[in-house]
């Protein structure tokens, strides 16, 4: 596998313009000047400082890193701390209700529904998960596909890290695993795009979830966060493995099914209106 190596100018003193960078190695020094070309504020270094020590455990070369020194490219996004303080699920469940539910989003998740059933069918008949859940799911999450891709990953979780200090150990988890995520799969880091929280793919899942539970159900042999087979099949192994109840379809407060859903997104908000929107989805079925 070719790893991401590249012959860039950082401003590390003793890099220069064309030099190979595959032979430099992890070291105190090149550690600091990173943290310091990339967080702007103490607490985002010691921040930053925790998440490289998690990536030398995680056997990433320092070389990967290089390129987060293009500074120009990272960015602290004021949208990103807006949306965390005032985040959808805390409003009425009236108003949160009209977001997703809607003539428009009842009608994509027919369309939806019909033409992939038989995928939805095959994942539904090896999970155990009802298919017009996975559906719901989708459609809040996504609007199925349409609305996935709002926020730099990186910029979103740089933010947080510079701006949210309660969020300090989640998020130097999360993007951790965002960098390891990148490097195992040769994604530049700042490629990536998904929404203020640092979810991505069509299922928005953070970046622990999905190396978590992401689940290559086309046997491409890439986990792909926008490919609905792979997507769809996450979405039901990461159910699962949270506690659905392959037996029963009861989707009653506090059942297995929806405590699962609640894991996905812990708000009752968030579970009655996938439920919801599943209700409607299932009535409009022809």
């Amino acid at each position: 596998m070719i790893r991401y190596i590249k012959l860039i100018f950082v401003s590390i003193p003793f890099l220069i313009l064309g030099q190979d960078t595959s032979s430099i190695e992890w070291s105190p020094v090149i550690e600091k000047q990173l943290i310091d070309n990339i967080a702007i504020n103490e607490n985002a270094k010691e921040i930053y400082n925790r998440i490289f020590i998690r990536l030398r455990n995680g056997a990433v070369p320092i070389n990967f890193f290089l390129e987060l020194s293009k500074i120009k490219e990272i960015t602290v996004d004021k949208t990103v701390v807006q949306r965390f303080n005032r985040p959808a699920e805390k409003l009425s469940y009236e108003r949160y209700r009209k977001i997703f539910i809607n003539d428009s989003r009842i009608r994509g998740g027919v369309n939806f529904y019909k033409e992939n059933k038989a995928l939805l069918d095959n994942v539904s008949s090896i999970y155990g998960v009802d298919p017009f859940l996975l559906v719901s799911l989708s459609g809040v999450e996504s609007n199925y596909g349409a609305n996935s891709k709002t926020h730099s990953v990186f910029n979103a979780l740089h933010t947080v890290i510079h701006n949210l200090p309660r969020k300090a150990k989640w998020v130097e988890k999360e993007m951790a695993e965002y960098l390891i995520y990148c490097w195992e799969n040769e994604i530049p880091p700042l490629s990536l795009y998904g929404s203020y929280a640092g979810a991505f793919g069509y299922g928005q899942f953070i970046p622990s979830s999905f190396r978590a539970y992401a689940v290559d159900f086309d046997r491409d042999g890439i986990r792909e966060p926008f490919e609905w087979p792979d997507v769809l099949a996450s979405m039901a192994n990461y159910l699962v493995k949270n506690g659905y109840s392959l037996k029963e379809n009861n989707f009653s407060k506090d059942s297995p099914n929806w405590k699962s859903i609640y894991r996905y997104n812990p708000s009752e908000n968030y579970v009655n209106v996938i439920l919801d929107l599943r209700t409607q989805i299932m009535k409009n079925i022809d």
